[in-house]
């Protein structure tokens, strides 16, 4: 497929690149106003981040819970956020948040009923008021993808949206500057598409780990095309890791009851560990009380660091831990597993494990970046003619840490007001550079009483756009989406290093140097070991119709170079970064404390 530019008088083309939520949602809005839209999608259009989504969506409705507040929910993701929120972004998302939910409800979106006739409010960690929409209990973000697919394919059948699955974007077409078009595989075959402009929402880079929470398609895509197109991208450094995640191919440390796992990897909820299941090593031997006073009821991002730091005790960094929740079954009952947790103990029993009499190995997992592509305000990256939205981008409202459910609310909103810009935008202005990074370490408290208008255009002239990595990883931009520059294929750095490349071998090193447990050694090990990966491996040397996956590892090689730049630049532990050797320990972790500290239940483990 080769089409020609858009001509005079004709309707404005938007490619779409992924079908996750911002994706999905923002094909169908700009398709439902008249634009000619194409949506490509890596794989079948239910292979996102979206579908695999547990929780729920963020919003404070036009009846909200009682006592709740847009000022309460813009203070609750300021706070999350660690002091690094673009604040003027997130008053804006929650905000609009109730139109773009009623916008979900126009595509055919179910939302969980109360007992009122109105939408059921949940309440999750760090959230000050129940504000969660869930569809499905715990299967939101399948629910809502597939409500947006079938919208999307009655509209491919009525011609107003044209979708194209197995078509792997390679490269982004420019001309003087301005993106104009994509390269993309599809059945072996490189294509070519133009069109007025392209919004990315590729969603993020769980691959780059040796556990993830994220899909096989969750390989950076988004984020390499936009840096070879020379966007700006921002807060690489922040990366946020679930704690406890089933390992797939894991044994248990009891011979009698070994089994092998060949599933998918399964979120374990914090609320398992709420009801009293504990961590222990491979040893049988509970460790969580040495690292924190709450032991296994810890915040998150502690419980992941403990768990990482214990395994490289251990000297096993890409190693497992074990949760126990046999003692909820002795003191609680027979059968009451089954009931409190219906679908993990189908998902378990479906991976070959009876969690009432057996052991869970679990692991920290990769599970959303909070950096990206950096964007404004209408989710305009650095180069005209080039959007991005949801998990790819960086508009700023996640800061240094995700407040739990904003991730699918982020994607909705940027990728409404992408089609909202683009409707009005002359296709010959040139897109304004982005917010800049941070506005400051204002008190989240601030936001309370706040005023919450939302704001629709920048105010007075940004800044100039922070890009957190050396130049020399990027090389000079191609106007045509060509690969990156010599500098990064060419690091100086020669030799095949201690392992060949291979995508499991930079999983594997990206989980012990670059994960959740970090420190300058560390990190310059892994620089060290990219640049000899891609002085050896040559990533821009992969020719526009390589099998997809070459280009997936080239994207994942690009990612990990810059996420480690990023880390090695900002020195001190700050919201998902933890850096063992920053003399401020951010962590909340100690050595050891006195083992009959009582667990103490937090709203965050019960309401997860």
């Amino acid at each position: 497929m080769s089409t020609p530019s858009t001509e005079p008088g004709t309707r404005r083309r938007l490619i779409v690149v992924g079908s996750g939520i911002a994706g999905l949602y923002a094909a169908l809005l700009a398709a439902d106003a008249g634009a000619d839209v194409v949506l490509l999608s890596k794989g079948p259009l239910c292979e996102s981040n979206t579908w695999y989504a547990q929780g729920g969506i963020s919003a404070v409705l036009d009846e909200p819970a009682p006592g709740d507040t847009v000022a309460a929910h813009i203070a609750d993701t300021l706070q999350a956020g660690a002091g690094h929120c673009n604040e003027e972004a997130v008053r804006l998302m929650c905000t609009e948040a109730r139109r773009d939910i009623a916008g979900l409800e126009r595509f055919g979106v179910v939302f969980d009923p109360g007992a009122d006739g109105g939408p059921a409010l949940g309440l999750e960690a760090a959230h000050s008021a129940p504000r969660i929409l869930h569809a499905g209990g715990d299967a939101t973000g399948a629910k809502v993808a597939a409500a947006l697919i079938r919208a999307a394919l009655a509209r491919q059948a009525d011609g107003s949206v044209a979708l194209h699955t197995g078509a792997n974007a390679t490269a982004l077409r420019q001309t003087d500057g301005r993106v104009n078009g994509v390269e993309f595989l599809q059945d072996g075959r490189t294509l070519t598409l133009h069109g007025d402009a392209v919004l990315l929402a590729t969603g993020g880079a769980g691959q780059l780990f040796a556990q993830t929470t994220n899909p096989a398609v969750a390989t950076a895509d988004g984020l390499a095309l936009a840096v070879r197109s020379g966007a700006a991208v921002a807060d690489l450094e922040f990366f946020q890791f679930h704690p406890t995640c089933l390992v797939p191919g894991a044994g248990t440390p009891d011979p009698g009851t070994a089994r092998g796992l060949d599933q998918d990897p399964l979120l374990i909820s914090e609320a398992v560990r709420g009801e009293g299941a504990i961590l222990v090593d491979g040893n049988g031997k509970r460790f969580m009380r040495a690292y924190h006073p709450g032991a296994e009821l810890a915040p998150r991002d502690v419980v992941s660091r403990s768990i990482a730091l214990h395994l490289a005790k251990l000297g096993d960094p890409n190693g497992h831990v074990y949760l126990d929740a046999r003692i909820i079954e002795q003191t609680k009952g027979p059968g009451f597993l089954a009931r409190r947790f219906p679908t993990l103990t189908q998902r378990t029993l479906d991976a070959g494990i009876d969690w009432t009499r057996e052991l869970v190995p679990v692991a920290p997992a990769a599970h959303y970046w909070m950096g990206g592509v950096l964007t404004d305000l209408h989710a305009r990256t650095t180069v005209p003619g080039l959007y991005a939205a949801g998990e790819v981008a960086r508009t700023g409202v996640h800061g240094a840490n995700r407040l739990a459910s904003n991730s699918l609310l982020e994607g909705l909103v940027f990728g409404r007001r992408a089609v909202e810009h683009f409707l009005e935008g002359s296709p010959a202005g040139p897109s304004a550079p982005a917010l800049p990074p941070r506005t400051g370490n204002r008190l989240a408290s601030s936001a309370a009483g706040a005023d919450v208008r939302a704001t629709t255009a920048l105010s007075g002239p940004p800044e100039p756009p922070h890009v957190p990595f050396p130049a020399a990883l990027v090389g000079e931009p191609a106007a045509s989406g060509a690969p990156v520059g010599s500098r990064l294929a060419s690091d100086g750095r020669g030799g095949g290093g201690s392992a060949q490349f291979s995508r499991d071998a930079l999983r594997r090193m990206m989980t012990a140097k670059a994960g959740v447990l970090r420190s300058g050694e560390l990190l310059r090990e892994a620089g060290d070991t990219l640049g000899r990966w891609a002085a050896v491996v040559r990533p821009g040397t992969v020719a526009p119709g390589a099998d997809a996956c070459l280009h997936e590892d080239r994207n994942l090689l690009l990612a990990a170079q810059l996420l480690v730049a990023a880390a090695q630049q900002r020195r001190e532990s700050l919201g998902a970064h933890y850096r063992s050797d920053c003399p401020e320990d951010a962590s909340g972790i100690r050595e050891e404390f006195d083992p009959t500290y009582p667990n103490r239940p937090k709203v965050s483990v019960l309401h997860d």
